[in-house]
């Protein structure tokens, strides 16, 4: 166009758009969003899966040495567990283990009871006996668990 025969019309130098609109923007923190939204319940069970883990390792260690006290003292009565919490090392308790019922002459059942965020875990309490029965108290299938 020529702006010389036109008094009111004046030269706007050539832009090029920098940035990003509103939408774009809005498009991309929704996007977020949903990614968040998605990943960080998955996240959060996996972690309590692992969790889950240790305490099903604790137990099934402690359920081997109840059977070493049994072997040398013909009874579990005397038994006691080295920690009553899973994880042993220190640190915050995700379960705390207990002998529960107490141990009689011939059986035993050790139970490890979910703590904080842990109680959310769809396994919820796990226990094993000394016939190693293992058992769960969540609604979900036993071999989801164990």
């Amino acid at each position: 166009m020529n702006c010389m025969a036109f008094p009111s019309c004046k030269r706007v130098p050539h832009q090029s758009e920098a940035g990003f609109t509103l939408i774009e923007l809005m498009i991309v923190v929704a996007v977020v969003a949903i990614l968040a939204a998605i990943a960080v319940p998955s996240y959060q069970e996996q972690v309590r899966k692992s969790r889950r883990a240790q305490a099903k390792s604790d137990l099934v260690e402690y359920a081997q040495m109840a059977e070493r006290y049994f072997t040398v003292n013909n009874s579990y009565v005397g038994f006691a567990l080295p920690t009553t919490q899973s994880p042993r090392e220190g640190g915050t308790a995700r379960y705390v283990l207990a002998l529960n019922p107490a141990a009689t002459a011939t059986t035993f059942t050790i139970t490890a009871t979910a703590q904080g965020p842990q109680a959310d875990d769809r396994c919820g309490n796990l226990s094993v006996t000394s016939t190693g029965a293992k058992g769960h108290t969540g609604s979900v299938p036993l071999s989801d668990c164990w």
